[in-house]
């Protein structure tokens, strides 16, 4: 954004800004109603301006409140996915693994005949007094 517009941007807010306060002190339409009381002019623009106010702050402290909540749910509910995965992922393996018995067999039987006597001359070896 080229400096000429950004000079435009900032005169045309100023300038809206004016026209907004000129409207809420010196405008005609400016009332506020409470309980049947009617108060215009600058009180009414006072009263006006204060309870807008307050309506703002009111809804800021909402708008904190629920975004602290939403994050706090949508953690919780994070760390609950996270256990769900993980009870899926046993529930898988507990299903899966009668399915692998018959290679499992094969396996066990290469570990007892193989494997396991390597170990235990290893470890004999190991033992021996030097």
């Amino acid at each position: 954004m080229n400096s000429n517009a950004k000079k435009v941007v900032f005169a045309a807010v100023i300038f809206l800004l004016a026209i907004a306060a000129w409207q809420s002190v010196f405008g005609d339409g400016m009332s506020v109603n409470i309980d049947g009381d009617e108060f215009d002019g600058p009180l009414g623009a006072v009263l006006g301006v204060m309870f807008g106010g307050m309506g703002m702050l009111i809804a800021g402290v909402v708008m904190v409140g629920v975004a602290i909540f939403l994050c706090v749910l949508f953690a919780s509910l994070g760390i609950l996915a996270v256990f769900g995965a993980a009870l899926v992922a046993v529930v898988v393996a507990a299903a899966v693994s009668p399915l692998l018995l018959p290679l499992l067999i094969p396996i066990g039987l290469y570990w007892l005949l193989f494997v396991r006597p390597r170990k235990q001359r290893q470890q004999a070896a190991l033992e021996q007094p030097v």
